[in-house]
């Protein structure tokens, strides 16, 4: 009986001088443990600063899309209104518009002629179009990636640090020999706490991911529309001219 006390007491004793809060099982972790852990914060840090990032730039872009959509629908000259944006185009929409409208000044200050040249210009115009659309959609989807691969390995780091930490709590048990909660509680718990860091990562990365690669697709097609109808009114306006 007086044995069992004693045990019990010490199990107590031992327990106590474990810091079982997120901040002392973050100490008490190996040098391993804590490097996976601070790696997972990092990324759910960056994760959340892109994820900002995005959400405003997109609600932005939208403003301005519809800014430069009423303006290009409201019956005023194209020229006038490329002369006021050609310097700095301000959103993807009317930079696609002012590289258009670059291609079409130039092959109209040259002078164009003949099915043939009116073809190939309406070739140019479309091909310009396209090239602006790609490399503005490459500057607005920059570090999607990024959320892509967080939330894909996130969770598998964070199962690296629990397993290394468990290796970890077996060797101690092995080296004490002694096989209590109060040695095996702490150093799981460490390792417990790798794999949940690796899931705060991950979660709000994929959810992120999801949406906001939904919310670029819908602005991306808004874009490809622009560019059809554009596409179409350069060719009328071409066909005007062979008249």
């Amino acid at each position: 009986m007086e044995n069992q006390v004693v045990d019990a007491v010490t199990l107590g004793q031992s327990v106590m001088a474990h810091d079982m809060s997120l901040w002392g099982l973050f100490m008490q972790a190996g040098l391993v443990v804590k490097t996976v852990m601070i790696g997972l914060l990092l990324a759910s840090v960056w994760v959340w600063a892109i994820v900002i990032e995005k959400v405003l730039r997109l609600r932005k872009l939208r403003a301005q899309a519809n800014t430069f959509e009423e303006a290009f629908w409201s019956g005023g000259s194209l020229e006038d209104l490329y002369d006021r944006i050609a310097d700095q185009p301000r959103d993807p929409m009317s930079a696609i518009f002012v590289s258009a409208m670059r291609e079409w000044r130039r092959a109209n200050a040259k002078g164009v002629r003949g099915d043939t040249m009116r073809a190939r210009l309406q070739q140019r115009l479309e091909k310009s179009m396209e090239i602006t659309l790609g490399r503005e959609m490459d500057r607005v989807e920059r570090y999607m990636t990024f959320l892509a691969s967080v939330g894909s390995t996130a969770p598998f780091v964070g199962l690296f640090g629990t397993v290394w930490g468990i290796m970890v709590s077996f060797q101690s048990i092995a080296a004490s020999k002694n096989t209590s909660l109060a040695v095996v509680a702490p150093g799981i718990a460490e390792a417990l706490f790798a794999t949940a860091m690796g899931l705060v990562a991950a979660i709000p990365a994929v959810v992120a991911y999801n949406k906001i690669s939904s919310d670029l697709n819908r602005y991306s097609n808004r874009l490809e529309a622009f560019v059809d109808e554009f596409s179409s009114i350069l060719s009328r306006q071409l066909d005007d001219t062979r008249d």
